[in-house]
């Protein structure tokens, strides 16, 4: 007799039954979105089959150095991070608030649609996972919920897929996050085993997950197949890249307030706001009303802001960040510092897209360490 699957359990789905997964995923009504190759880069878009997927590529990631290459082997998920994260569906980079017309002497708000999406998020590595999370507590813990992010993320579908190619400024190990063991809010999440034939160790995490499973052929997992996921995990985590102690970040950063390292990150930072862009936890917004030219017509969107933009920082008189220096060391002090006051997390999960994309190659991990050190050698020429 079959065994009936129940939440938590490890199944073995065959390399050649993915493709099966996905359409069960896509037959439950959701709209499969996805890592997949474009312009150069592993990006997210949406995605019909396995055949979209970046099978048998990585990204050679490093400061400021990203390029794809092929791999030796047909791997579906051998590649880390690219420079989307899924905030672009959850908290959409541009969202139309409303819409009026005028009619006569008067302005009448247009009907907008409201219907929530319902995406699937396919291959959402652990460190990504951690990420939602966050922004989960930041736009739906607290007294100020984002309705429309809310709506989205109770909607939406998440099957992680377990990281086994780190890249060279990834560090999600050191913070917990990552390369395995996504931590809760997934239906399914899958490992790929490499080692032997190919194949998938999923594991159930939700009703959904189970829903999607039903029609997909598997097996039970043996010891053999967890040995291999682990192993697998284990030779990850040995590969990372760079490592954060994040331990005391908090007093290390309120302490160096005044640090003139500040301004030697200053000088190479370029305010480009790349780093918040591709960071998965960042949420800052603004707010845009546009008219049209003949005046018959204004609209209200909500777009993303970067703290490293001038004008995000401006009240009646002028920006009170007006230079490079305070612009990154809120930037740095809020993601590693505030934000644990604020939120009850840090702001960061070690994916490394920040250094990645960083044009001058400014590393999160190496300011930390450079902090620290002059902290520690302030401490001792006090004594």
């Amino acid at each position: 007799m079959a065994k009936t699957l129940r939440i938590g359990d490890h199944v073995v789905v065959d390399r050649e039954r993915l493709n099966d997964l996905m359409a069960s995923i896509r037959a439950m009504g959701y709209e499969l979105h996805g890592p997949t190759i474009s312009d150069g880069a592993i990006i997210l878009g949406r995605i019909d089959s396995d055949a979209d997927l970046p099978i048998g590529w990585r990204d050679r990631q490093d400061a400021g150095t990203y390029r794809l290459e092929r791999r030796e082997d047909e791997a579906v998920f051998g590649y880390a991070v690219g420079p989307h994260s899924w905030k672009r569906l959850l908290l959409p980079p541009r969202r139309t608030l409303w819409q009026a017309e005028r009619e006569g002497s008067r302005f009448h708000l247009l009907p907008m649609r409201d219907e929530v999406p319902r995406y699937a998020l396919f291959g959402v590595r652990p460190c990504e996972m951690a990420a939602i999370r966050v922004q989960d507590r930041v736009l739906t813990g607290g007294q100020y919920r984002d309705s429309d992010y809310a709506r989205r993320r109770e909607a939406c579908f998440i099957a992680v897929a377990d990281c086994h190619e780190p890249g060279g400024a990834c560090f999600c190990a050191s913070l917990g996050t990552g390369p395995s063991e996504a931590g809760a809010g997934w239906d399914l999440a899958l490992t790929e085993v490499l080692l032997g034939h190919h194949r998938f160790l999923v594991r159930i995490g939700s009703e959904r997950g189970l829903a999607a499973m039903k029609g997909v052929a598997w097996r039970e997992a043996t010891p053999a197949d967890l040995d291999a996921a682990a192993k697998q995990a284990d030779r990850a985590v040995r590969r990372m890249g760079r490592r954060m102690d994040a331990s005391d970040a908090k007093e290390i950063l309120y302490e160096s307030a005044s640090d003139g390292h500040w301004e030697e990150i200053a000088q190479r930072c370029l305010v480009c706001g790349n780093c918040t862009m591709v960071c998965p936890t960042c949420f800052c917004v603004n707010v845009r009303d546009t008219t049209s030219l003949d005046g018959n017509r204004a609209e209200r969107e909500r777009v993303w802001d970067s703290c490293f933009s001038l004008e995000y920082s401006y009240i009646h008189g002028g920006s009170v960040r007006f230079s490079p220096f305070a612009r990154y060391r809120h930037w740095m002090t809020h993601k590693l510092a505030s934000w644990q006051e604020q939120f009850g997390t840090l702001g960061c999960v070690g994916c490394g897209r920040c250094i990645v994309w960083c044009p001058v190659g400014i590393d999160i991990t190496e300011e930390l360490e450079t902090f620290r050190a002059n902290a520690g050698r302030k401490k001792e020429a006090a004594r």
